[in-house]
């Protein structure tokens, strides 16, 4: 049985054909005859979570998960404004979403009615297209609808991916069901295409990497890409280009650096012209680390390339140059092939000063007493190898990306937009559907705000939560500013004495706890153990004050160090 609204029957057809089948539904009523629709159709997999603003957190980690386009169902008025936060983290890391808003008819919109609010371009900000069906149903309609479906699905999944909004005016009845099949509809497809090279603009930049000998490449977040990874370590091995990592980028081989916030002040106390590039060479998402952009911004390249498919303009660094719009595999791929084997000196002088940064960190987390950094640390032992890590934002990813990855591990994150409004949510979608154990690691604040994330039935045995409980905000501590603030115990830590226990029994998560080091690595063996059969939330408690003196304390060790080791050298 499905609706006998024929938008709708269509709608779904187009959607099937799109092949588009993961339906993530709000309960309501505006929105009846979608829920009937799909649910009516066993073509269709269809969810349901009920908090919307968890719901299209949920869907982003699910399209994250199967890099397909994941469509969004709910009812009308504010329902529709809880997607917002999720359109645009989807928006800034490029996952395409068809949010399918249901509305009251436009002669009912600031009348007085029932959960009516202007839902027309409601995410004009954050999405690739937005439009509004017709109303009426007559076969001109139905064709300008069916054309602007079919133009909106291939927006979302064309160029550079993302969000797309189809709102919905819907007139009662509501809930009038038909035996009907869903109707034959035209599909409106677009051609692919590739950006490729042409053969002088390949000879002349491989002739500028030929001549240039500090060349420097900095991978933003991405979801892993071997092709990508094996043609980069290629390029890295002929051009001798140092090159930047950081756990989201999911780029792991061994001529990469991936402690960034470590090297930075290492660096800046060694001779910086030495680490100063001559060009820039950045692809992929954005950054967690603030230090390297202040880097590169006070010590310019001489030249930036951006390559990027869709062509976009990032000049983080304020010394943009060039911008290549092709993928970043074949840029690399390319190149590597017309280029000469070079020196590799400036390459080994960011990797030695790496491996040195890595051994004071090792050795000043073994050393230390019970605290985040300690805990962050044997975390990167404990969780297991090829895995999925989700580490929340504010300290979670910092501390995250300050200790080594997990072997074989991939880390995702909501780095669109770095807010801790839905990193649970996230996860959870991406687990709901991922073979692998999946853990998130977030503060205290971060899984009382995203609590709804629990309230569905997707929570599956291979979901780890690790709540790092400091009290509160402890990020505010750590950087500079809040701390001296009068207000900051009040409006800035926002204090928590809240423990997380009784949301895992609310919700039917097995619960750990661990407030030092031997209790955490009993409880982290329990947590991982190949036993456990359900999902597990475990809540870890550190003292807020130790945690912001040793976090401080680590890069002063740092710098120290490396001071007396270069005038040991000298």
């Amino acid at each position: 049985m499905i609706s006998e609204k024929k938008q709708i029957q269509q709608l779904a057809a187009l959607l099937l054909k799109k092949g588009i089948t993961d339906i993530v539904i709000s309960p309501g009523s505006r929105n009846a005859p979608m829920i009937n629709t799909f649910a009516g159709c066993p073509e269709f997999d269809c969810r349901n979570v009920v908090d919307e603003r968890s719901a299209a957190y949920f869907a982003l980690g699910l399209a994250l998960k199967i890099q397909n386009p994941v469509a969004l169902v709910c009812s009308s008025g504010t329902a529709t404004l809880n997607y917002a936060p999720a359109v645009a983290e989807a928006f800034y890391q490029h996952i395409p979403l068809v949010l399918l808003t249901a509305d009251r008819p436009g002669y009912w919109i600031d009348q007085s009615e029932n959960q009516c609010i202007r839902q027309t371009n409601i995410y004009s900000n954050f999405s690739k297209k937005n439009i509004s069906l017709p109303l009426g149903e007559s076969e001109k309609e139905l064709w300008f609808a069916a054309r602007q479906i079919n133009e909106c699905l291939n927006v979302a999944v064309s160029g550079s991916p993302g969000p797309v909004h189809i709102n919905i005016p819907l007139e009662e009845p509501l809930h009038i069901l038909t035996e009907a099949e869903l109707p034959d509809v035209k599909l409106i497809e677009t051609s692919e295409t590739y950006s490729i090279f042409s053969e002088a603009e390949s000879e002349r930049l491989a002739r500028e990497i030929q001549q240039t000998k500090k060349i420097l490449v900095v991978a933003g977040q991405q979801i892993p890409n071997p092709g990508l990874e094996n043609s980069l370590a290629a390029f890295c091995r002929k051009s001798g280009a140092a090159v930047l990592t950081e756990h989201l980028s999911n780029l792991r081989d061994e001529q990469f650096c991936s402690s960034v916030d470590l090297l930075m002040p290492a660096i800046l106390n060694d001779g910086i012209e030495r680490f100063q590039p001559e060009l820039l060479i950045s692809f992929g998402g954005t950054l967690v680390s603030k230090s390297i952009k202040q880097f590169l911004r006070k010590y310019k390249p001489l030249q930036h390339w951006h390559v990027s498919l869709p062509g976009e303009h990032f000049d983080t660094y304020q010394s943009l140059t060039k911008v290549v719009p092709m993928d970043a595999a074949d840029f690399f791929d390319v190149l590597q092939e017309k280029i000469q084997q070079k020196k590799i000196s400036y390459q080994q002088l960011w990797k030695n000063k790496e491996l040195q940064v890595n051994r004071l960190r090792d050795q000043f987390i073994s050393e230390t007493g019970f605290c985040d950094l300690k805990v962050f640390g044997q975390l990167a032992k404990s969780i297991p190898g090829n895995s999925v890590i989700h580490p929340g934002n504010s300290s979670p990813v910092r501390y995250t990306l300050i200790c080594e990855p997990v072997k074989n591990a991939m880390y995702f994150g909501n780095r669109g937009t770095s807010g801790i409004d839905g990193c649970v949510s996230t996860a959870v979608g991406f687990a709901s559907v991922s073979e692998k154990i999946n853990t998130v690691i977030v503060g205290d604040l971060s899984v009382f705000y995203d609590s709804n994330a629990l309230w569905n039935k997707y929570l599956g045995a291979n979901l780890r939560i690790i709540v790092i409980h400091n009290g509160g905000g402890n990020i505010f501590s750590m950087i500079k500013g809040p701390g001296e603030s009068p207000a900051f115990n009040q409006h800035f830590f926002a204090e928590n004495t809240y423990k997380a226990e009784a949301l895992a029994k609310a919700f039917g998560l097995d619960y750990f706890s661990a407030k030092n080091e031997n209790e955490l690595t009993k409880a982290l063996d329990d947590f991982y153990s190949p036993f456990q059969e359900r999902p597990a939330l475990l809540e870890v408690f550190t003292n807020a004050g130790t945690n912001t003196r040793v976090f401080g304390e680590l890069f002063k060790n740092i710098i120290y160090n490396d001071n007396k080791t270069r005038m040991a050298n000298h």
